[in-house]
């Protein structure tokens, strides 16, 4: 393990972590009186699951690559899949509405593990990137994966509370919208490019 292990581990961080900030940007929007401890739990689990995914990917390469081939192809669709109903509750309770800000969709526990599994569903490709690496060194790089996505999360968290507090109206539509347009971005740049 060298410099470039580490800086090549951050920069896989940092493009996985680039949909669980806009997820995360979102649910700052649909949530702006969000508490601290609640931005930890959120990048937290985001975190987690972009630490899992890569190891998943690694393991299933290291076993049974045939198989995971097969399912390469069903991971976008999986990941809009997910996006899509998320946000399109997000959109419907948006204009149902209520009378006041901080109504809509709530970040139930299962709504957060359905965007933390969208979110990091790509990142099982990293395993492929990564097989080369002993047990040790994967764990390592994923555990880097996973704080470069905490941070970069509860920014998109903090981000989005404070642009929610001004917008609070509208934000869960503009976060159900975001949600779907990361599905989309998802299944074109995995499967039409």
């Amino acid at each position: 393990m060298d410099i470039f292990f580490f800086l090549n581990s951050m920069l896989l961080g940092v493009g996985l972590a680039m949909d669980a900030f806009t997820v995360s940007l979102a649910n700052g929007l649909g949530e702006p009186e969000m508490r601290s401890r609640k931005i930890l739990g959120i990048s937290g689990a985001f975190a987690f699951f972009q630490a899992l995914m890569p190891m998943t990917g690694w393991l299933l390469v290291r076993t049974i690559v045939s198989y995971f081939t097969k399912l390469d192809r069903a991971v976008p669709w999986i990941a809009l899949l997910l996006l899509a109903y998320i946000g399109g509750s997000m959109i419907y309770e948006g204009f149902k509405g209520g009378d006041g800000a901080g109504e809509g969709v709530r970040l139930t526990p299962m709504i957060l593990l359905m965007q933390a599994v969208a979110t990091s569903i790509d990142a099982l490709s990293v395993g492929f990137t990564i097989s080369d690496y002993g047990f040790i060194k994967a764990l390592i790089c994923s555990c880097i994966i996973a704080v470069v996505t905490f941070i970069i999360s509860s920014v998109g968290l903090k981000i989005g509370r404070t642009v929610g507090t001004k917008i609070s109206g509208k934000a869960t539509v503009i976060g159900g919208i975001i949600l779907i347009g990361i599905g989309i971005e998802i299944v074109v740049t995995n499967v039409f490019m």
